[in-house]
């Protein structure tokens, strides 16, 4: 009897952590799923003085720049529009990095806690959460 009630608790304990474990492969990958959409958004964030503006001009091969300043800003409209936390695990997302590494692509750095179900009174024992990051790019044109 006490080897079968063992047993059963050790079985229980794989299950809550393969859970908790899938839970935060969710919420990495909802994270991933916000930060394609970002950098998207930051790829497309020429302005109408940008397009048509003689400083920002394109060059000979029709090819026009990203600006840091326009990516951030894109970045964080379109932010401020979707719901970030929508998965219900995942907590605190902010943008770690918005930027053009080349002009012509837009990178954006996600980091967020996830909060799995069923271990959340361990993991807030030990720091309240786990850190998932997402870096995406998106190139423009």
């Amino acid at each position: 009897m006490l080897l079968t009630a063992g047993f059963v608790t050790v079985g229980l304990m794989l299950v809550g952590m393969v859970a908790s474990a899938a839970s935060v492969h969710l919420d990495r990958k909802h994270l991933f799923d916000l930060a394609d959409s970002l950098a998207v958004a930051g790829a497309d964030s020429m302005t109408r003085e940008t397009y048509y503006g003689e400083a920002m001009a394109p060059d000979g091969s029709g090819v026009l720049t990203l600006t840091d300043d326009g990516v951030r800003t894109a970045v964080a409209e379109h932010l401020a529009v979707q719901p970030a936390s929508s998965a219900p695990g995942l907590r605190g997302v902010r943008v770690q990095e918005a930027a053009t590494p080349d002009g012509r692509s837009a990178r954006v750095n996600l980091i967020a806690t996830s909060h799995p179900p069923l271990i959340r009174w361990f993991t807030d024992a030990f720091g309240g959460g786990i850190t998932v990051t997402a870096t995406a790019t998106a190139r423009a044109g």
